[in-house]
């Protein structure tokens, strides 16, 4: 069977298409968690934003996400893993490197931390895959406030 350019760039465009899709997928579930650990806040009357943080990581090697918070605010942040299996964890710092978690919770899959910043600025949030069985695991970050 000969290969031309045109199948061969057909094959790429395909492959490319169906790694985009799992990862989105991969993704979606992870922010499906985070989102539904969100729902007992929602009801406290917290706005979850559409925005979202996602990624994926090995186990044991966190990440940080940076947000502008602001005084008179009260935040939660969600964490979800698309895998079931892991467990995952979250953390506020402020500009100085002050942990800054007002409440947090750990539930496998799913992690939450409150925040109500005593001032205005940039806060650093520390996720981390504390464990799974993949070699790389998605997450994704909701959040919301009042």
């Amino acid at each position: 069977m000969k290969i031309t350019m045109k199948s061969f760039t057909s094959f790429i465009v395909a492959l490319a298409l169906l790694m985009t899709a799992t990862a989105a997928n991969w993704v979606d579930a992870a922010r499906a968690r985070a989102t539904a650990a969100a729902e007992p806040y929602v009801k406290q009357g917290f706005l979850v934003r559409q925005e979202f943080w996602g990624g994926s990581l090995p186990a044991g090697q966190p990440t940080v996400v940076r947000q502008q918070l602001f005084k008179g605010n009260t935040y939660w942040f969600w964490l979800g893993s698309d895998e079931p299996k892991a467990t995952v964890s979250i953390h506020v710092y402020d500009e100085d490197g002050k942990l800054c978690d007002a409440e947090s919770w750990q539930k496998g899959a799913a992690a939450g931390v409150k925040v109500s910043p005593k001032r205005t600025g940039t806060y650093y949030f520390a996720l981390s895959v504390e464990s799974s069985p993949k070699k790389r695991t998605s997450w994704a970050l909701a959040y919301g406030f009042k």
